[in-house]
């Protein structure tokens, strides 16, 4: 049996400099969910989440845009990206039914931890779909990402880049 030699060659690269290390990145994509906010009584309560994007990404038309979303919302974009996107859309944190029972002793979704799980889980799910290079071409994401209202009667279709 023949000895193989590992290659420990390094591939060359050019150095770093100041600029290349501490300037902007080249491409970037920071999506923040945040600031729960629980909005009614009863039946008619629900949570929304603040949702910042700030890109330098050229698909997108703001650069930087804040809009309020509801689960409900995220099911939608979901729902949307599946069936219109070639894309693998990771699972949305579970709706929680048992939590939404009646006399359990604590707020159940309304619940501080779990608002503040559902928002990490969120914020996971929302970068992991708009980091992928199809998904950023999706007109949904886009509506989801910087449209103040979502309409949900929109044409689906791709967007293209300036």
């Amino acid at each position: 049996m023949a000895d193989t030699i590992a290659d420990t060659r390094r591939l060359f690269s050019k150095p770093q400099n100041l600029n290349d290390a501490y300037g902007p990145p080249s491409n970037f994509l920071e999506i923040d969910v945040s600031n729960p906010e629980t909005i009614g009584v009863g039946r008619t309560r629900y949570t929304t989440y603040e949702v910042r994007l700030k890109t330098n990404l050229p698909i997108f038309k703001l650069k930087e845009s804040s809009v309020r979303r509801r689960y409900s919302d995220f099911e939608w974009l979901r729902a949307e990206l599946e069936r219109e996107s070639k894309v693998v859309v990771p699972p949305l944190p579970g709706k929680a039914l048992f939590r939404q029972l009646p006399f359990r002793g604590d707020d159940g979704i309304f619940d501080d931890s779990f608002v503040e799980e559902r928002r990490q889980s969120l914020e996971q799910f929302l970068n992991k779909v708009a980091g992928h290079p199809l998904a950023q071409n999706e007109r949904c994401l886009h509506m989801f990402l910087q449209d103040e209202s979502l309409d949900k009667t929109y044409t689906p279709s791709k967007i293209r880049q300036a």
